[in-house]
């Protein structure tokens, strides 16, 4: 990966819980310092991330850190809000308390059923402030 000062976020294009959970970081992030957006399977995805380690990622958001690592399910929520700060470092810890194997359990079960609760609009690109759309590689 090239030297970057943010961290990337890999999200599901065709899911409308990650294209809200991309919104909700760039609210928080707001002068985008902490986190820069891709889709998963994007340009920027595959030049990013040797081939592989694409093999058995999966495909909900993933979190690419400035030292390589690649943190998916809990770990990787519980990295994004402790990035964000402030408040949002309490939800963490109290989701890192639970143990791994009960909350990424509920993570997959979450992301089994995600497209089917919130789906993107078909047929129609988010149209985003100039400011916001620098944050988005392809």
């Amino acid at each position: 990966m090239t030297a970057q000062m943010t961290e990337r976020i890999y999200y599901d294009g065709d899911c409308g819980i990650c294209h809200w959970a991309v919104g909700f970081v760039a609210k928080r992030d707001p002068e985008g310092r902490t986190f820069r957006f891709a889709p998963l399977g994007g340009d920027t995805f595959r030049s990013s991330i040797e081939e592989r380690r694409r093999t058995d990622l999966p495909d909900s958001m993933i979190v690419h850190t400035v030292d390589d690592r690649l943190l998916m399910r809990t770990p990787g929520l519980i990295y994004i809000l402790n990035r964000l700060g402030r408040g949002w470092r309490l939800p963490a810890a109290l989701l890192w308390l639970v143990p791994r194997p009960l909350r990424d359990f509920g993570y997959d079960l979450f992301a089994r059923y995600r497209k089917r609760w919130l789906r993107p609009p078909t047929g129609v690109c988010p149209v985003l402030p100039p400011k916001l759309r620098a944050r988005f590689d392809v």
